[in-house]
């Protein structure tokens, strides 16, 4: 079981995103080196249906590659460079499977997988990374999260005391999500966007037993903000500036 912290906890968003690209492991391990309590990753299907860690739908920004990842084998999104835009010194980063950063990481950290088959959300991921956590033995440290509740609804069919967090999206269109016909889903987490934060909201989801997990948090005026407010995670690219923050309680 991994300790709680003093404060909110601080997830590494992407993992250390601010440091090194995104979604790989190089940003997982660095995460971890830097002291972050978690991290979150984007997972969702290849082609021949392996999870893969990656935010798009597409492999065109963060490599020189084109297509969209679910008409991609893992072969053919294993021979994409993942790294070397952010710098020399991450040449030769891949795109990693949920299975590597479970294998590298995992038991070390909280592991917040987002489940982002957003384009195909009928494709069994849900179920498939249920399954990768319990080979894995991280049933005490990995939470799902998701904009679909559908996504959260399929993992609670198998496994009803998973703990699933509902992402809401910025401002009108988060409504919904925010609202308390989400608790029907998710009574457990709610993942709300870090300008829809009120203390009116955290107060009423702490009533009701919620915990929140704010993202993605990178001013030192936010984060103290929310800190204040009593959230009880902050999703950040910089987890070193987020701890440093928490620090100054």
């Amino acid at each position: 079981m991994l300790s709680e912290p003093t404060g909110p906890l601080i997830f590494a968003h992407r993992g250390a995103s601010a440091y090194a690209p995104e979604n790989t492991l190089a940003a997982f391990k660095l995460a971890l080196e830097q002291g972050a309590d978690g991290i979150e990753l984007d997972a969702k299907l290849s082609a021949d249906g392996e999870i893969v860690v990656i935010h798009d739908q597409t492999v065109d920004r963060t490599t020189p590659g084109k297509g969209r990842v679910n008409q991609l084998t893992l072969a053919e999104l294993k021979r994409l460079e993942a790294g070397r835009w952010k710098g020399e010194a991450f040449s030769g980063e891949k795109i990693p499977t949920l299975a590597e950063v479970f294998a590298t990481v995992g038991g070390k950290l909280k592991i917040n997988v987002e489940l982002t088959n957003y384009a195909t959300p009928e494709d069994g991921l849900p179920e498939k990374a249920l399954a990768l956590v319990r080979d894995f033995h991280l049933e005490d440290s990995v939470l799902f999260s998701s904009f679909l509740l559908s996504n959260l609804a399929a993992v609670r069919q198998v496994w009803p005391e998973a703990p699933v967090g509902i992402l809401t999206h910025p401002g009108i269109k988060g409504l919904r999500n925010r609202s308390k016909f989400s608790r029907e889903i998710s009574p457990d987490y709610l993942h709300p966007y870090f300008l829809d934060v009120s203390q009116q909201l955290v107060t009423r989801e702490k009533d009701a037993g919620r915990v929140l997990n704010v993202w993605t948090v990178n001013s030192r005026g936010a984060m103290r903000t929310l800190i204040r407010f009593g959230v009880a995670g902050i999703i950040t690219d910089d987890p070193l500036l987020g701890l440093k923050i928490r620090g100054e309680r």
